[in-house]
């Protein structure tokens, strides 16, 4: 008898890795999962950029102890809701700049665009602020009025008024100046609804124009970089703006106006308060080519730069057109410009394509490149 043949031994196959598609999903979902988290014994710069060590101190400090269902949703203002049935919008903030005065406005201006504007974001007509100031021991009253003045100028063009203030004077060297606080009220029409909520899955990004312009002047302005570049802050009232928008894309789902931290920090806000997956397109961010060149010499990103004139809205995208040329009409919004989409994953993440073809994550703001620029 022939010898039988020995059967074939199958081989096992090799044991594969997870693909690379699989890699980058897990990173992106550890990303997602991260929360900032308050580490320092003691507060600095960075808590007020705007950025992570903000978010890590509101959230471990103020909201720890202030927690309740106006505060939580941490957006520009307050939505108080009246015995009538209307409903206000109510915010505050300060304002510290150094230098008080730079190209294209001063902390007067500031003062009153700041306030607006976020009663603005949430959908209000502005129309009564508040002011209070502590000044330092010595503070020229020549440069008090003119500070004041401003703030008069920017009221009137913002349509509202300045009703009630404070003032107190602590010793010098206490203060740098001069520092001032506002807080603003205005009435949101029935028919505005915005919010987190409200976004969804294929609406549209947009932006009202030029990013980054304000805290590159405020910058330069100080004359310690040794850069020169014909850079204006763009502080400008946008009440007007938003309900030109509004006329335009009633269905509108959110604003934001992007100052600390600029729009990177609050598209990253966005994203994990509706718990969307949001992409930006670098070849459609409108930025001077003298603040993108200042950026580029500081080494940082003109998406993570203050503006205090512009605006960042989510509309559903039967709304795009109508509401870009609505923005593009009005003189704050011509160079307005859809920047972005919403989707539904990964939730919470903001990818950026690049000029270049690739993808990156853009997370928060971390530490504070450019200190006391509003």
């Amino acid at each position: 008898m022939s010898e039988a043949l020995p059967l074939p031994v199958e081989e096992p196959e090799p044991e594969r890795g997870p693909s690379r598609e699989d890699i980058v999903l897990d990173r992106i979902e550890a990303y997602r999962r991260r929360r900032p988290r308050l580490l320092e014994d003691a507060v600095n710069s960075a808590h007020g950029a705007g950025g992570k060590a903000s978010a890590a101190l509101v959230d471990a400090v103020f909201l720890d102890a202030f927690r309740n269902d106006t505060l939580s949703p941490l957006a520009d203002g307050a939505v108080l809701g009246l015995p009538s049935g209307e409903r206000l919008a109510f915010s505050t903030d300060s304002f510290v700049v150094k230098p008080l005065q730079f190209p294209g406005g001063s902390i007067g201006h500031l003062a009153v665009h700041g306030t607006v504007n976020d009663v603005a974001m949430m959908g209000a007509r502005p129309l009564w602020v508040s002011a209070a100031f502590v000044l330092e021991e010595g503070f020229p009253i020549a440069d008090l009025k003119a500070i004041v003045a401003d703030m008069a100028e920017a009221a009137a063009g913002a349509g509202v008024q300045i009703v009630t203030g404070d003032t107190k004077v602590v010793n010098k060297g206490a203060a740098d100046g001069c520092y001032i606080t506002t807080a603003g009220v205005g009435v949101i029409p029935a028919s505005v609804q915005l919010g987190a909520g409200s976004v969804r899955p294929g609406d549209k990004v947009l932006v009202s124009g030029h990013i980054g312009d304000h805290g590159i002047a405020v910058m330069l302005a100080r004359g310690e970089l040794g850069i020169s570049a014909d850079v204006k802050s763009d502080s400008a009232p946008l009440g007007d703006l938003v309900q030109v928008l509004l006329a335009a894309a009633p269905s509108t789902r959110w604003l934001r106006d992007p100052t600390r931290g600029g729009v990177a920090t609050v598209c990253n806000e966005l994203a994990r308060a509706a718990d969307v997956h949001l992409v930006l397109d670098e070849a459609s961010l409108p930025v001077q080519n003298a603040v993108n060149g200042a950026c580029e010499i500081l080494g940082i990103d003109p998406l993570y730069v203050a503006n205090e004139g512009k605006l960042v809205a989510v509309v559903p995208a039967d709304e795009t057109e109508a509401a870009l040329a609505a923005m593009r009409a009005h003189p704050l919004g011509a160079h307005a410009a859809q920047i972005g989409e919403i989707r539904q994953e990964p939730p919470g993440v903001v990818i950026i394509n690049t000029v270049f073809g690739g993808t990156r994550i853009v997370d928060m703001l971390v530490g504070d490149p450019l200190p006391r620029i509003c």
